[in-house]
């Protein structure tokens, strides 16, 4: 199960750094081309290392029901379900359930929630690019069901 779980979250990694790579710059090119295997990777083609500085990752375990209060990334956020059931939502958009291996990118400064459905705990890893958050008011029980006004 821990194999399983250092695999989810290095392929979140990896997902990670590709919307995020046009925030870097300044990253040396890997001299490889079809066919060569860099020896440290083991990856075939023409890639790169891009910098990580500025992510923070983190997993957290959410009770059934429980939830952040409306916030936005300044950089972006993903959010991957390692377990149970998520459901978050974008500010003017619907409510969305993920379940265990699915993710969602939230863009730079998207106002939005996210935490367990109602009736399932849910564990999720984010991903954060870069520094800066902007927290608002708690969601309420009739936004966290869908009850708009």
């Amino acid at each position: 199960m821990n194999r399983i779980v250092g695999l989810r979250v290095g392929v979140i990694l990896g997902m990670a750094l590709i919307p995020a790579a046009s925030h870097w710059t300044g990253h040396a090119q890997q001299a490889s081309g079809p066919g060569v295997v860099d020896p440290v990777s083991g990856a075939t083609g023409k890639n790169s290392m891009l910098p990580s500085t500025g992510l923070s990752v983190a997993r957290r375990r959410w009770e059934a029901g429980s939830r952040t209060a409306w916030h936005s990334h300044t950089h972006g956020q993903l959010i991957f379900v390692e377990e149970g059931r998520a459901r978050m939502q974008k500010r003017g958009q619907r409510i969305v359930e993920l379940t265990v291996g699915q993710s969602d990118y939230t863009p730079p400064n998207v106002v939005h929630w996210h935490g367990a459905a109602s009736g399932e705990h849910a564990i999720h890893v984010t991903v954060g690019f870069g520094e800066g958050a902007s927290r608002q008011n708690p969601v309420t029980e009739d936004e966290y069901v869908g009850r708009t006004k």
